[in-house]
Parts: C-alpha cells; sequence; structure tokens
C-alpha cells in the first residue's frame, strides 16, 4: 500500500513538472546552453580549429629575416596575421580590432645577425597590445621568439648576410672590449662557422647561441595618459545584465496586469495603446538608464574606473541600451500568454543574449565564427561602446554605430510588441 501511494506522489510530481514548460526550459535546456556555450569557449572536444589571435606585423625592414619571420609567423596555427602600415596597425590596436602589433625596424636582419655574435647592438621589436588582452601578449611574445630565432639561426648559418656577418666580425673582433682570451674564443668560433658554412649546404639552418633581439612593449589606448581598468569592462556588463532583468520584469508585470483585467479597463481611457505602452517602456528606461550611471559612478569613485574617452559617447549609448531594453519588454509581454510560462523564456533568452554579448567574458575569447555571430546580439553592441568610451578612450565616433544599432534593435521590439500585444487574455 505504501509503495503505490508513494508511486502516486512521484507521479504527480514528475507530471507536473513536465506540464510546467518554464520549469522544463530553465531545469533542463538553461544549463544545456549554457555549458554548451562555455565549453565552446574553453576548447571544446579539442577537434576544433583553436581561437585566432588577431596580429598585426609592419615590416619596416624587408629583408631576408624579416620575410622569413612573416612567413612564418602567418602560417603559425594559432594567429591570424594581417600586415597594415604603422599608422593603421596602432589604430587597430587602439580600437581592440588587434591584440599586439609587431614592428620590424630598418635594419632589424642585419643587426640581430651581429647580435648573434655580440657584435653590434642588439635590436628591438616594438610590440603595441591591447592592454585588456595581456594573456595574448605573453602567447604572442613567445610565437615571435619561435619565428625570429628560427629565421635569423637560418640566415646567420645558411644565408649570404650570415657569411657577411662572419667575415666583419672577424675583422671587427680587435676592437671589441673583451678579454684576450675571449677574442681568441670567439675568433675560434667564428672560424669555425667559416668552415661550417663550406660543409653546409645552402639554405639549412641550426640553432641560435642568444637572443639576437629585444622587445619593446607599449599598452596602447587613445591616450598615453590612459591606463588600463579592468573594472570598467565588468561593469558594463554587470549593469548590462541587470538592466536586461529590468526587462523581465516589465514584461511579466504588463502579463499580470492583463490577467487581472487592468488592460481592459484600460481601453476606455483617452490613451491609444501607443502612448499606454511607451509610458510603461519610458519608465523602465529611466529606470535602466539611472541603474548604468549609478553602477559607474560607484565604479569610478571606488575603483577609480575613468570615462577616457566621450562622456557624450557614453551616455547616448547608456540611453540607448536602455531604451532598447524596454522595449524588449514590451515584446515580452506582447509575446507571453502567461506569467508562469513567459517568465522560463525571458529568463532564459536573457540569459544567452548577456553571455553572447560578452558580458561575462570578453567577446574576444569567443571562436572566430561566434564572434561574428554575436553582432546581432544587442548587448554585444553595448558592452564594445562602453569599453571603447571608457578604457580605451575613443571619442564619439567610436559611439555612434553602437548607439545606432541599439536604437534600431529598440525600434524593432517596440513595432513588434505593438502589433503582437492584447489588451485582454486568450
Amino acid at each position: 500500500m505504501q509503495w503505490i501511494a508513494l508511486r502516486a506522489l512521484v507521479r504527480k510530481d514528475l507530471l507536473l513538472f513536465f506540464s510546467d514548460r518554464r520549469a522544463v526550459i530553465m531545469g533542463l535546456i538553461a544549463p544545456i546552453a549554457i555549458a554548451s556555450f562555455f565549453g565552446s569557449i574553453f576548447g571544446g572536444s579539442g577537434n576544433s580549429e583553436p581561437v585566432k589571435i588577431p596580429i598585426a606585423i609592419v615590416d619596416e625592414d624587408g629583408g631576408a629575416v624579416s620575410k622569413a619571420v612573416l612567413a612564418g609567423v602567418g602560417g603559425d596555427r594559432l594567429l591570424r596575421v594581417s600586415t597594415p602600415s604603422r599608422t593603421d596597425a596602432r589604430a587597430a590596436v587602439r580600437a581592440g580590432k588587434v591584440s599586439v602589433a609587431v614592428v620590424i625596424p630598418r635594419g632589424f636582419g642585419d643587426a640581430a645577425a651581429g647580435a648573434f655574435f655580440g657584435n653590434g647592438k642588439v635590436p628591438a621589436l616594438t610590440m603595441w597590445f591591447d592592454p585588456s588582452r595581456a594573456a595574448e601578449l605573453g602567447m604572442v611574445r613567445g610565437i615571435m621568439t619561435q619565428h625570429v630565432m628560427e629565421a635569423v639561426s637560418r640566415e646567420t648559418f645558411g644565408g649570404a648576410s650570415g657569411r657577411r656577418m662572419v667575415e666583419e666580425s672577424l675583422n671587427g673582433i680587435d676592437a671589441l672590449p673583451m678579454p684576450a682570451e675571449q677574442k681568441e674564443a670567439l675568433r675560434a668560433l667564428l672560424k669555425s662557422v667559416q668552415q661550417f658554412y663550406g660543409n653546409t649546404p645552402q639554405g639549412s639552418g641550426a640553432r641560435p647561441f642568444a637572443m639576437p633581439y629585444t622587445v619593446s612593449e607599449e599598452a596602447v589606448t587613445s591616450q598615453t595618459s590612459v591606463p588600463y581598468n579592468g573594472y570598467a569592462h565588468s561593469f558594463a556588463g554587470m549593469g548590462a545584465q541587470f538592466i536586461m532583468f529590468s526587462a523581465i520584469d516589465l514584461g511579466i508585470g504588463i502579463l499580470l496586469e492583463r490577467q487581472r483585467g487592468l488592460w481592459k479597463r484600460l481601453r476606455s481611457a483617452p490613451l491609444s495603446r501607443f502612448w499606454l505602452l511607451a509610458g510603461k517602456a519610458l519608465s523602465i528606461a529611466i529606470i535602466g538608464f539611472v541603474t548604468m550611471l549609478v553602477a559607474f559612478a560607484f565604479a569610478i569613485v571606488v575603483f577609480k574606473v575613468r570615462i577616457a574617452g566621450s562622456v557624450g559617447g557614453f551616455l547616448a549609448i547608456a540611453a540607448a541600451y536602455a531604451v532598447m531594453v524596454a522595449t524588449f519588454g514590451l515584446l515580452i509581454a506582447a509575446l507571453g500568454k502567461t506569467p508562469g510560462g513567459t517568465r522560463g523564456v525571458a529568463i532564459l533568452a536573457t540569459l544567452l543574449m548577456v553571455m553572447l554579448g560578452g558580458a561575462w567574458v570578453p567577446a574576444f575569447i569567443f571562436p572566430a565564427w561566434l564572434q561574428q555571430l554575436t553582432l546581432i546580439i544587442p548587448v554585444r553592441w553595448a558592452i564594445d561602446g562602453l569599453d571603447a568610451v571608457t578604457w580605451r578612450g575613443l571619442g564619439i565616433g567610436a559611439a555612434l554605430w553602437p548607439t545606432v544599432v541599439l536604437l534600431g534593435f529598440s525600434i524593432l521590439f517596440g513595432s513588434l510588441a505593438l502589433a503582437r500585444f492584447r489588451w485582454e487574455e486568450g
């Protein structure tokens, strides 16, 4: 008897769970979607193409060594290489389109070959980097070390410039500021290299003896006085997320009011449906705008975040995002049927928009295909725009497209909500 009663209780609870669409969505679909998202970011099954780091190479040398470096870096599976001009490369780093820009200076190849044997000044590669991608800078530095060393050693031990450099180094040993015994050891070494040339086919390589170059690194924003502050992105992301939650509250609140018959009674008021919905949206937009301002005010005071770019651009993006969120809330109310059934779907949609928009982790971590796909997510435009006018220090131009796109989404969501809105249930 007790077994029958237990089975009946379990059956009843299972039927209630699976009849509740909200519970099914949040209990089954949401964890699958979120786990799939983070799995794709952090490597997936290991068989997928790795996320390529976008870098720029500015070859001002044009010699055999720099061409070999460019060829090696271009074939590296971890990098996506472009070759813009010096000015364009720096601008790309500043705008966040490129993680690192490497400048190979004029005369680098000959100077690196000479530095191989301690003859002459060690040349320097200049690396401009996006300060929000410091981890990628370390990877690029290591990859560049591999390809530069291979190119320099190949040219030094098998190229024409290497042979010439050995001869020049032999002729200049007596002028080097080192003890006599070290000079003799170096002379013996260089003569051995000459003998090595005679026994080594043209084009064969060998491993280097020392680092033939140094690296000069510079974090790039639009102004030299703008330091990177990771809190700026964090507050942009979390501010965007919690303002999105207000859209859910707006939509569910309207559904509850309709369920109680309030909207049916409002039809007798001397206001059109447009103005009634506009009033609801405006209140939520104001709340969202104030929320963003208060969040950044706290970040400015406590964490020294600075709106280093356009303040007007910051206000424009925050206002446009608040309007977009309000119209999204109206769309939730227009498409939903019951408060309970709509809440789960709205929460899932909001979480997906926040994740794909780069609020939790920066969008540049996403696979390349996902970075392109997320351009249809309004949150992505808001986060990128806020980053641009805060720690990147960019001007009003960087805020223009995010503002226009967010207002475009607002018109789309608002139009759909107005067309689909129902005064009564059913």
